[in-house]
């Protein structure tokens, strides 16, 4: 069942797995993306105990497409306000997991409310704190334009899925395609796209005290040299208590091309963690 969270601005959908008194994991994709991409991840989360909240970010799915504010921060800002209307709080602290620029989005979420959060997930980790270039910046007006963008979104995507992929990814590509022809969709792309290539963002990964599991995934080709992004992305951490799984055979979206991987590395993270949050991880600077 779609719910529709209302935050300043407009509406953004999600959907809630699973029993009530489990702890509760937060699942957000990245840019252009739908929740859908995490579909092989909820039901081993729900099978080990916990309930499992899907959402898409702002101006994306289910929700209204009509936000002028878009990014790190915002989609920061509203899985704060996700964990308030799910009855989050210190004595039921969540998990967050985060894709490419939402990875940073439950990073922040995390730094500025570590008594709600009990550790974080970053999958393909994007700072998006440095200007992308005018080159970059051009392409992405140009790649995002109508009558073309939602099937030329598509195939960049499907160029990202460097390795395996899903049975279900044509299909998937297929919804992705479907969707930004909803009215004002396309445009909401954009919109965060030029966003994030205009750099500024801020993640605050080097400030979680909670606990971090890093994923990459090794043949993802948003950056030259995904394993030293992995690296560089466990080294931000500002404690010891971070793990990080480089995924073989994997582009930028291991959660659904690895989810056989990616989903016991979860289900472990949360098995692992203490039961209440708020403060700091062993390791780390007080």
């Amino acid at each position: 069942m779609t719910h529709l969270l209302t935050v300043p601005e407009g509406t953004v959908s999600y959907e809630v797995h699973g029993p009530d008194g489990g702890t509760t994991v937060v699942l957000v994709p990245g840019m252009g993306d739908l929740r859908s991409s995490y579909r092989d991840l909820v039901d081993p989360l729900v099978t080990a105990g916990h309930r499992v909240v899907v959402t898409d970010v702002r101006g994306h799915g289910d929700g209204t497409h009509a936000f002028a504010r878009h990014g790190v921060e915002p989609t920061a800002q509203d899985v704060s306000a996700l964990l308030d209307a799910l009855g989050v709080d210190a004595d039921h602290p969540a998990v967050l997991v985060g894709s490419s620029f939402a990875a940073g989005s439950v990073a922040r979420v995390a730094a500025l409310e570590p008594a709600r959060v009990r550790g974080v997930a970053l999958l393909a980790y994007a700072a998006n704190d440095a200007p992308a270039g005018r080159a970059v910046t051009a392409q992405v007006r140009l790649l995002l334009a109508r009558p073309w963008g939602a099937a030329a979104w598509a195939w960049f995507y499907g160029s990202l899925l460097k390795g395996r992929r899903a049975t279900w990814t044509d299909a998937h590509l297929t919804d992705l395609r479907r969707a930004l022809r909803t009215p004002g969709a396309l445009g909401q792309l954009r919109r965060l796209a030029l966003a994030l290539t205009a750099g500024g963002h801020r993640t605050l990964l080097d400030q979680v005290r909670v606990p971090v599991l890093v994923v990459t995934g090794a043949l993802d080709p948003e950056t030259p040299d995904p394993a030293a992004t992995h690296a560089a992305t466990l080294a931000t951490v500002p404690h010891d208590a971070v793990t990080g799984l480089l995924v073989p055979e994997a582009g930028h979206y291991p959660q659904h091309q690895r989810a056989d991987l990616v989903a016991p590395a979860l289900v472990d993270l949360v098995a692992g963690l203490p039961r209440t949050s708020g403060a700091p991880a062993t390791g780390g600077d007080a």
